[in-house]
């Protein structure tokens, strides 16, 4: 019996839902996933053969691209489709909730929004409450990896058939950290984005970070000379002289060297 059945609408899905069914296939064998166009033999009843499809699922994928809801339904023009009872893919998402399938949205391109609930009809108004998983051309092999681990992760029977995700995307999920949520520093590394020059202290186990250096440094114990030396007591702070930097005496104000704030890696800046 399958595990997964895959809702869409073919107006706006399509690719997607092919692009998923041949990946989560490989990955779970033909068998586990259900795609209509696919899964439907010839000469039998297909709402039959969808209905029970939906009900021997553990998940549906509810593929929901940027004109999902507003999609004009065929026979009715000027009304949406999902406004109607005969809209297929309403009904499977319907016969889903009913029978405890599990409900997983999959947004479909980048610009895609999350669902109003106030423009699902009630018996699917749910949906909008799902957490949702998305997947775009252009991360495609990345976001099938997720979509399989994550469909692995909630279904035994799936999680010991997996064959594992495409060595090419499990290379490419490995080598791309996940970014930092927003208002949360990045992990303890050293990082120099935009800066140049100087010599600045951080805190922790990093120790002093060197940018680029514009002029000669020193950072051991001792003097440092560049240029021409200058004796005597320092009444007003450090005495500099020469094109170099010279730090004399005893330094009562601290040096403070800043260079702006630490730049956080956005969800965007992938």
């Amino acid at each position: 019996m399958p595990e997964i059945f895959i809702n869409y609408r073919t107006s706006d899905g399509k690719d997607a839902a092919y692009a998923i069914h041949q990946e989560l296939t490989r990955r779970f064998g033909d068998r586990m996933v259900f795609l209509a166009a696919k899964s439907i033999p010839a000469g039998e009843n297909y709402q039959d053969a969808l209905t029970k499809g939906v009900r021997r699922s553990s998940v549906l994928l509810a593929l929901i691209g940027h004109g999902w809801a507003d999609t004009v339904h065929p026979d009715r023009p000027g009304t949406r489709a999902l406004d109607h009872e005969d809209d297929w893919v309403r009904r499977e998402i319907e016969e889903a909730f009913a029978y405890g399938v599990a409900v997983m949205p999959v947004l479909v391109g980048r610009n895609t929004e999350q669902l109003d609930p106030g423009r699902l009809p009630e018996s699917i108004v749910a949906l909008a409450d799902c957490q949702y998983m998305r997947f775009t051309l252009r991360t495609a092999r990345h976001d099938l990896a997720v979509i399989g681990d994550q469909l692995a992760k909630q279904v035994p029977e799936l999680a010991a058939a997996d064959r594992g995700p495409d060595p090419a995307a499990a290379a490419e999920h490995a080598a791309d950290p996940a970014p930092a949520s927003d208002g949360t520093a990045d992990a303890p590394g050293m990082h120099n984005t935009g800066q140049s020059g100087g010599i600045g202290n951080i805190s922790g186990r990093i120790g002093t970070v060197v940018g680029e250096a514009n002029a000669p440094f020193h950072t051991g114990s001792g003097d440092q000379v560049n240029g021409d030396r200058i004796e005597g007591d320092q009444v007003n702070g450090p005495q500099v002289s020469g094109d170099g930097n010279i730090v004399g005496g005893s330094d009562h104000g601290g040096i403070d060297q800043n260079f702006g704030p630490a730049r956080r890696r956005r969800e965007n800046d992938r």
